[in-house]
């Protein structure tokens, strides 16, 4: 087995040309300098140095053979261990980052400009899909974090908390003005037309959730994938939709959608960040994320 130990004393006596002064820059004893050359000797079978009245020189048919190959074997673990610790410390390489259209543009936009001045040198691979998509991502190394619709439990990734809180809510145009200025039983809703998300999306599972607790099931009219074809087709009077207050903000100051005051209302739930377990966070992960705490 290769003792890189060994072969670190053997360049720095080279180099130097003398055992005391290599025992200086080892930190160590000019009898241990001396007997770790001897023993690479030995293991190697041959003589690589000549000691003469002048000092250590590399021997022709030992030392002056390897020595090259030991310079840019020991120059290569060097490098390896820098770019490590480069890693833990300089903000460099690329962030994959995975999350739903709707959590990039309302949530993650604005932190990653905020970063990117901060960092140029980071490069940012954007991954989008629901939240089931980019924890499967996650998994499968094709993402470094994901941020994700909670609630969700998943025994196979890292939570690490809420990084933002949604507050859902329903949302009419015009066209349903009798629903504006009065309190709505959330029952009542099921005499609209009813715009909801998929069934396969956390958000949908949340409210439904919810309101099983209290005997209620609505079906929507109309399912959709995203929140923003939702928010056109309440626009238009297509039906009542349910989406977070967080993301139809513009739509609501604007006018083209008021909000339903329903009772009992809707819980907070949150947006959460998700990392794989038992990997190592480099320093630019790790910057990116404390933008959230």
């Amino acid at each position: 087995m290769v003792n890189l130990e060994l072969y670190r004393v053997f360049y720095t006596v080279a180099r130097c040309g003398s055992l005391t002064k290599a025992a200086e820059e080892l930190f160590i004893s000019q009898p241990a300098v001396s007997q770790a050359v001897k023993q690479l000797e030995t293991q190697l079978g041959t003589t690589l140095f000549n000691r003469t009245h002048r000092g250590m020189e590399l021997s022709v048919q030992g030392g002056k053979l390897i020595y090259k190959k030991v310079e840019d074997a020991l120059g290569l673990l060097e490098s390896a261990e820098n770019t490590l610790i480069e890693l833990k410390t300089s903000a460099t390489g690329t962030i994959r980052v995975g999350a739903t259209d709707s959590i990039f543009s309302n949530i993650l936009a604005d932190k990653i400009a905020e970063y990117h001045e901060k960092y140029p040198a980071v490069k940012f691979d954007l991954l989008t899909g629901t939240t089931l998509d980019t924890i499967q991502q996650l998994k499968d190394n094709k993402c470094d974090v994901v941020f994700l619709n909670l609630p969700i439990e998943d025994k196979d990734v890292m939570l690490s908390g809420s990084v933002s809180l949604l507050s859902d809510i329903f949302v009419a145009s015009p066209r349903y003005a009798e629903l504006r200025n009065t309190v709505v039983p959330v029952k009542r809703l099921q005499e609209f037309p009813l715009l909801m998300m998929d069934l396969n999306t956390v958000a949908r599972r949340a409210v439904d959730a919810y309101l099983a607790t209290m005997g209620i099931t609505l079906q929507p009219d109309i399912e959709v994938a995203n929140w923003d074809l939702m928010l056109k087709l309440a626009i238009k009077g297509m039906g009542v939709g349910c989406v977070p207050r967080e993301y139809c903000r513009k739509e609501l100051e604007s006018g083209d959608l008021f909000e339903v005051n329903i009772t009992p209302s809707l819980p907070v739930r949150g947006v959460g960040l998700a990392l794989p377990k038992n990997v190592p966070i480099p320093f630019a992960l790790r910057e990116f994320i404390a933008l959230f705490k």
